[in-house]
Protein backbone atom coordinates (compact mmCIF):
# COMPACT_ATOMS: atom_id res chain seq x y z
CA UNK A 1 0.00 0.00 0.00
CA UNK A 2 1.53 3.25 -0.95
CA UNK A 3 2.23 5.64 2.19
CA UNK A 4 0.05 8.66 1.97
CA UNK A 5 2.44 11.82 2.66
CA UNK A 6 1.18 13.96 5.74
CA UNK A 7 1.43 17.50 5.31
CA UNK A 8 1.87 20.44 8.25
CA UNK A 9 -0.95 23.26 7.95
CA UNK A 10 -1.30 25.65 10.80
CA UNK A 11 -4.88 27.00 12.29
CA UNK A 12 -5.16 31.05 11.56
CA UNK A 13 -7.51 32.59 14.10
CA UNK A 14 -7.40 36.03 16.01
CA UNK A 15 -7.02 34.71 19.61
CA UNK A 16 -7.45 38.47 20.71
CA UNK A 17 -8.85 38.33 21.30
CA UNK A 18 -0.75 36.10 13.14
CA UNK A 19 13.99 36.42 2.97
CA UNK A 20 13.51 32.52 3.18
CA UNK A 21 15.24 30.74 0.60
CA UNK A 22 12.44 27.85 -0.13
CA UNK A 23 12.85 25.31 -3.05
CA UNK A 24 9.54 26.54 -4.74
CA UNK A 25 10.18 30.04 -6.59
CA UNK A 26 8.10 33.10 -6.17
CA UNK A 27 5.43 32.87 -8.08
CA UNK A 28 5.27 35.80 -10.78
CA UNK A 29 2.69 37.65 -12.28
CA UNK A 30 1.35 39.43 -15.33
CA UNK A 31 1.00 43.50 -15.70
CA UNK A 32 -2.81 42.97 -15.35
CA UNK A 33 -2.70 40.79 -11.95
CA UNK A 34 -4.39 42.36 -9.09
CA UNK A 35 -1.49 41.51 -6.93
CA UNK A 36 0.28 44.01 -8.65
CA UNK A 37 -0.85 46.96 -6.42
CA UNK A 38 0.34 45.00 -3.27
CA UNK A 39 3.95 45.36 -5.52
CA UNK A 40 3.05 48.94 -5.66
CA UNK A 41 2.50 49.34 -2.00
CA UNK A 42 5.10 47.42 -0.99
CA UNK A 43 7.87 49.19 -2.99
CA UNK A 44 6.76 52.52 -1.23
CA UNK A 45 9.59 53.81 0.93
CA UNK A 46 8.82 53.70 4.80
CA UNK A 47 9.26 57.52 4.92
CA UNK A 48 5.61 57.53 2.04
CA UNK A 49 4.08 54.84 2.67
CA UNK A 50 0.05 55.84 4.12
CA UNK A 51 -1.05 53.08 6.42
CA UNK A 52 -4.68 54.30 5.75
CA UNK A 53 -4.74 54.18 2.02
CA UNK A 54 -2.09 51.06 2.28
CA UNK A 55 -4.97 49.23 4.36
CA UNK A 56 -7.69 50.06 1.69
CA UNK A 57 -5.95 49.13 -1.05
CA UNK A 58 -5.63 45.78 0.12
CA UNK A 59 -9.40 45.47 1.71
CA UNK A 60 -10.01 45.92 -1.28
CA UNK A 61 -8.95 42.93 -2.94
CA UNK A 62 -10.91 40.87 -0.72
CA UNK A 63 -13.81 43.02 -1.32
CA UNK A 64 -14.16 44.98 -3.96
CA UNK A 65 -17.30 46.75 -3.40
CA UNK A 66 -14.69 48.47 -0.69
CA UNK A 67 -15.20 52.37 -1.44
CA UNK A 68 -11.71 54.14 -0.77
CA UNK A 69 -13.49 57.61 -1.06
CA UNK A 70 -16.50 57.47 1.14
CA UNK A 71 -13.50 55.42 3.82
CA UNK A 72 -10.82 57.99 3.73
CA UNK A 73 -14.03 60.91 4.38
CA UNK A 74 -14.80 59.10 7.48
CA UNK A 75 -11.32 58.92 8.37
CA UNK A 76 -10.63 62.68 7.75
CA UNK A 77 -14.04 63.47 9.97
CA UNK A 78 -12.73 61.24 13.24
CA UNK A 79 -9.30 62.97 13.02
CA UNK A 80 -10.73 66.56 12.71
CA UNK A 81 -12.95 65.61 15.71
CA UNK A 82 -10.22 63.85 17.71
CA UNK A 83 -7.43 67.12 16.92
CA UNK A 84 -10.41 69.80 17.89
CA UNK A 85 -10.22 68.06 21.70
CA UNK A 86 -6.33 68.19 21.81
CA UNK A 87 -5.51 71.85 23.29
CA UNK A 88 -2.70 73.45 22.29
CA UNK A 89 0.86 72.29 23.60
CA UNK A 90 -0.70 69.04 25.06
CA UNK A 91 2.01 66.33 25.68
CA UNK A 92 2.15 63.31 23.40
CA UNK A 93 0.31 61.44 26.79
CA UNK A 94 -2.08 63.63 26.77
CA UNK A 95 -2.73 63.24 23.14
CA UNK A 96 -2.79 59.51 23.20
CA UNK A 97 -5.29 59.66 26.11
CA UNK A 98 -7.47 61.86 24.07
CA UNK A 99 -7.78 59.66 21.32
CA UNK A 100 -8.04 56.51 23.44
CA UNK A 101 -10.84 58.40 25.32
CA UNK A 102 -12.38 59.39 21.38
CA UNK A 103 -12.70 55.50 20.30
CA UNK A 104 -14.43 54.07 23.63
CA UNK A 105 -16.24 56.79 25.23
CA UNK A 106 -19.42 57.87 23.57
CA UNK A 107 -20.21 61.69 22.45
CA UNK A 108 -19.69 63.96 19.51
CA UNK A 109 -16.49 63.44 18.87
CA UNK A 110 -17.65 59.73 17.23
CA UNK A 111 -21.08 60.39 17.15
CA UNK A 112 -22.18 58.35 20.03
CA UNK A 113 -21.32 55.77 18.27
CA UNK A 114 -18.06 54.21 20.54
CA UNK A 115 -15.95 51.30 19.26
CA UNK A 116 -16.00 48.34 20.65
CA UNK A 117 -14.84 44.72 20.36
CA UNK A 118 -16.91 42.33 18.58
CA UNK A 119 -17.98 40.02 20.96
CA UNK A 120 -20.32 37.96 17.97
CA UNK A 121 -17.09 37.44 16.47
CA UNK A 122 -14.43 36.97 18.61
CA UNK A 123 -12.07 35.09 16.44
CA UNK A 124 -12.75 36.95 13.34
CA UNK A 125 -14.27 33.98 11.36
CA UNK A 126 -15.79 36.46 9.05
CA UNK A 127 -13.03 37.84 7.48
CA UNK A 128 -14.83 40.71 6.76
CA UNK A 129 -15.69 42.30 10.00
CA UNK A 130 -11.23 42.68 9.47
CA UNK A 131 -11.54 45.23 6.83
CA UNK A 132 -11.88 48.71 7.93
CA UNK A 133 -14.79 49.83 6.21
CA UNK A 134 -16.62 47.06 7.85
CA UNK A 135 -15.22 48.42 11.38
CA UNK A 136 -15.69 52.51 10.69
CA UNK A 137 -19.62 51.26 9.89
CA UNK A 138 -20.68 48.78 12.43
CA UNK A 139 -18.23 50.24 15.35
CA UNK A 140 -17.11 46.72 16.07
CA UNK A 141 -13.89 44.73 15.80
CA UNK A 142 -11.51 42.73 16.39
CA UNK A 143 -7.62 42.33 17.24
CA UNK A 144 -7.29 43.11 13.53
CA UNK A 145 -9.32 46.34 12.87
CA UNK A 146 -8.81 47.70 15.93
CA UNK A 147 -4.99 48.42 16.16
CA UNK A 148 -4.64 49.22 12.83
CA UNK A 149 -7.11 52.28 13.04
CA UNK A 150 -6.01 52.92 16.28
CA UNK A 151 -2.23 53.37 14.93
CA UNK A 152 -3.84 55.00 11.42
CA UNK A 153 -5.03 57.69 13.99
CA UNK A 154 -2.61 58.05 16.08
CA UNK A 155 -0.27 58.56 13.23
CA UNK A 156 -2.57 61.17 11.77
CA UNK A 157 -2.78 63.13 15.21
CA UNK A 158 0.88 63.72 14.86
CA UNK A 159 2.32 60.45 17.01
CA UNK A 160 4.57 58.04 16.57
CA UNK A 161 2.61 54.94 16.26
CA UNK A 162 3.31 51.19 15.36
CA UNK A 163 1.91 47.56 15.05
CA UNK A 164 3.69 44.69 17.30
CA UNK A 165 2.41 41.44 16.81
CA UNK A 166 1.83 38.73 19.47
CA UNK A 167 0.79 34.70 19.10
CA UNK A 168 -2.42 35.24 17.10
CA UNK A 169 -2.70 38.96 18.34
CA UNK A 170 -2.24 41.95 17.30
CA UNK A 171 -2.13 45.57 18.90
CA UNK A 172 -0.98 48.62 18.60
CA UNK A 173 2.28 50.99 20.04
CA UNK A 174 3.01 54.92 20.73
CA UNK A 175 6.02 56.43 21.48
CA UNK A 176 5.10 59.11 24.48
CA UNK A 177 7.46 62.07 26.02
CA UNK A 178 11.22 60.54 26.87
CA UNK A 179 10.33 58.36 24.30
CA UNK A 180 8.95 55.66 25.61
CA UNK A 181 7.03 53.13 23.81
CA UNK A 182 3.49 52.52 25.09
CA UNK A 183 1.53 49.58 24.23
CA UNK A 184 -1.96 49.92 23.61
CA UNK A 185 -4.37 46.79 23.68
CA UNK A 186 -6.61 48.55 21.45
CA UNK A 187 -9.54 45.86 21.71
CA UNK A 188 -9.96 47.28 25.19
CA UNK A 189 -8.61 50.82 25.17
CA UNK A 190 -6.25 50.34 27.48
CA UNK A 191 -2.11 49.73 28.04
CA UNK A 192 -0.66 46.43 28.68
CA UNK A 193 3.21 45.71 29.48
CA UNK A 194 5.05 43.40 27.06
CA UNK A 195 5.73 40.91 30.49
CA UNK A 196 1.98 40.77 30.58
CA UNK A 197 1.69 39.43 26.86
CA UNK A 198 4.66 37.26 27.20
CA UNK A 199 3.11 35.78 30.28
CA UNK A 200 -0.74 35.44 29.21
CA UNK A 201 0.08 34.35 25.89
CA UNK A 202 3.36 32.05 26.77
CA UNK A 203 5.53 33.47 24.77
CA UNK A 204 9.03 31.38 24.19
CA UNK A 205 12.02 33.37 24.93
CA UNK A 206 13.46 31.99 21.52
CA UNK A 207 10.30 34.04 20.07
CA UNK A 208 11.04 37.23 21.61
CA UNK A 209 15.15 36.82 21.06
CA UNK A 210 14.18 36.12 17.54
CA UNK A 211 12.03 38.88 17.01
CA UNK A 212 8.57 37.23 15.92
CA UNK A 213 7.01 38.59 18.58
CA UNK A 214 6.91 41.99 20.66
CA UNK A 215 8.66 44.01 18.61
CA UNK A 216 8.26 47.44 17.07
CA UNK A 217 7.38 47.27 13.59
CA UNK A 218 8.55 49.49 11.09
CA UNK A 219 5.71 50.97 8.82
CA UNK A 220 6.57 48.22 5.61
CA UNK A 221 6.82 45.67 8.53
CA UNK A 222 3.31 47.20 9.57
CA UNK A 223 1.85 46.99 6.02
CA UNK A 224 3.08 43.22 5.82
CA UNK A 225 0.83 42.96 9.16
CA UNK A 226 -2.04 44.27 7.02
CA UNK A 227 -1.57 41.47 4.12
CA UNK A 228 -2.05 39.06 6.46
CA UNK A 229 -5.63 39.12 6.07
CA UNK A 230 -5.28 38.89 2.39
CA UNK A 231 -3.62 35.71 3.00
CA UNK A 232 -5.95 34.30 5.15
CA UNK A 233 -8.44 35.67 2.38
CA UNK A 234 -6.60 33.24 -0.20
CA UNK A 235 -6.60 30.74 2.05
CA UNK A 236 -10.44 30.41 2.97
CA UNK A 237 -11.03 30.68 -0.94
CA UNK A 238 -8.29 28.07 -2.14
CA UNK A 239 -6.62 30.45 -4.00
CA UNK A 240 -2.81 29.35 -2.60
CA UNK A 241 -0.82 30.09 -5.96
CA UNK A 242 -2.02 33.92 -5.00
CA UNK A 243 -1.59 33.02 -1.40
CA UNK A 244 1.96 31.76 -2.10
CA UNK A 245 3.18 35.02 -4.34
CA UNK A 246 2.07 37.08 -1.13
CA UNK A 247 3.41 35.55 1.18
CA UNK A 248 6.59 35.67 -0.83
CA UNK A 249 6.29 39.22 -1.12
CA UNK A 250 5.53 39.93 2.75
CA UNK A 251 9.07 37.61 3.18
CA UNK A 252 11.13 40.10 0.97
CA UNK A 253 10.22 42.80 3.37
CA UNK A 254 9.84 41.00 6.74
CA UNK A 255 11.43 37.72 6.64
CA UNK A 256 10.30 37.56 10.48
CA UNK A 257 6.54 37.74 9.64
CA UNK A 258 6.29 34.21 11.13
CA UNK A 259 2.09 34.16 9.31
CA UNK A 260 3.56 34.89 6.01
CA UNK A 261 6.07 32.30 6.75
CA UNK A 262 3.23 29.57 7.78
CA UNK A 263 1.29 30.56 5.21
CA UNK A 264 4.03 29.76 2.62
CA UNK A 265 4.16 26.38 3.98
CA UNK A 266 0.34 25.68 4.58
CA UNK A 267 0.09 27.22 0.80
CA UNK A 268 2.66 24.85 -0.48
CA UNK A 269 0.80 21.57 1.76
CA UNK A 270 -2.76 22.14 -0.35
CA UNK A 271 -0.90 22.88 -3.74
CA UNK A 272 0.86 19.63 -2.90
CA UNK A 273 -2.39 17.85 -2.51
CA UNK A 274 -4.39 19.66 -5.20
CA UNK A 275 -2.05 18.37 -7.74
CA UNK A 276 -1.18 15.16 -6.77
CA UNK A 277 -3.33 13.28 -4.66
CA UNK A 278 -4.54 9.99 -5.45
CA UNK A 279 -1.61 10.17 -8.32
CA UNK A 280 1.38 6.90 -7.38
CA UNK A 281 4.60 8.16 -7.41
CA UNK A 282 5.74 5.73 -9.96
CA UNK A 283 2.93 7.62 -12.43
CA UNK A 284 4.66 11.19 -11.81
CA UNK A 285 6.53 12.20 -14.69
CA UNK A 286 10.16 13.21 -14.17
CA UNK A 287 8.63 17.04 -13.58
CA UNK A 288 6.14 16.08 -11.42
CA UNK A 289 7.98 14.07 -9.33
CA UNK A 290 10.64 17.76 -9.03
CA UNK A 291 7.39 19.65 -8.17
CA UNK A 292 6.38 17.70 -5.70
CA UNK A 293 9.14 17.42 -3.77
CA UNK A 294 9.76 20.94 -3.95
CA UNK A 295 6.52 21.44 -2.41
CA UNK A 296 7.37 19.14 0.05
CA UNK A 297 10.47 21.28 1.09
CA UNK A 298 8.51 24.10 0.94
CA UNK A 299 5.96 22.68 3.54
CA UNK A 300 8.14 20.99 5.75
CA UNK A 301 10.97 23.73 5.46
CA UNK A 302 8.57 26.47 6.52
CA UNK A 303 7.53 24.87 9.82
CA UNK A 304 10.81 24.19 10.81
CA UNK A 305 11.62 27.56 10.12
CA UNK A 306 8.69 28.71 12.27
CA UNK A 307 9.52 26.47 14.79
CA UNK A 308 13.48 27.46 14.72
CA UNK A 309 12.36 30.93 15.46
CA UNK A 310 9.93 29.96 18.52
CA UNK A 311 6.78 29.75 17.09
CA UNK A 312 4.28 27.24 18.77
CA UNK A 313 0.77 25.69 17.45
CA UNK A 314 -2.08 27.27 19.44
CA UNK A 315 -3.37 24.68 21.64
CA UNK A 316 -7.50 23.91 20.97
CA UNK A 317 -7.95 24.15 25.05
CA UNK A 318 -5.80 27.44 24.82
CA UNK A 319 -8.85 28.76 21.86
CA UNK A 320 -11.57 27.14 24.21
CA UNK A 321 -10.90 29.41 26.88
CA UNK A 322 -10.67 32.36 25.42
CA UNK A 323 -14.25 31.43 24.11
CA UNK A 324 -15.26 30.98 27.63
CA UNK A 325 -14.16 34.44 28.40
CA UNK A 326 -15.57 35.95 25.55
CA UNK A 327 -19.18 34.23 26.59
CA UNK A 328 -18.91 35.66 30.62
CA UNK A 329 -18.29 39.37 28.66
CA UNK A 330 -21.28 39.05 26.97
CA UNK A 331 -23.11 37.61 29.57
CA UNK A 332 -22.08 40.62 31.79
CA UNK A 333 -22.70 42.92 29.10
CA UNK A 334 -26.33 41.64 28.82
CA UNK A 335 -26.70 42.25 32.66
CA UNK A 336 -25.05 46.00 32.00
CA UNK A 337 -26.51 47.55 28.90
Amino acid sequence: MRKRRRWRAPQFFAACGLALAFAVPSAIASPSDPLAQVRRVLATPDAQLDLARAKIAIDRLIDPRTDEAVTLRQLDSLTRAIQARIPVGASRREKLRILVDSLAQPGPWNDARPFRYDLDDPFGEDIRNKLLATYLATRKGNCVSMPILFAILAQRIGLDASLAVAPHHLFARAKVDGGQWVNIEATSFGTKTDDSYRKELNITATAIKSGIYLRTLSPKESLGVTLETLLEHYSKSGANEQRLAVADMVLKSDPRNVSAILHRGSACGRLARKRYDGQPQQALTPAQQQDLAALASCNSAAFAKAEALGWRAEQQKEKAKYRRGVNQAKLNQGRNP
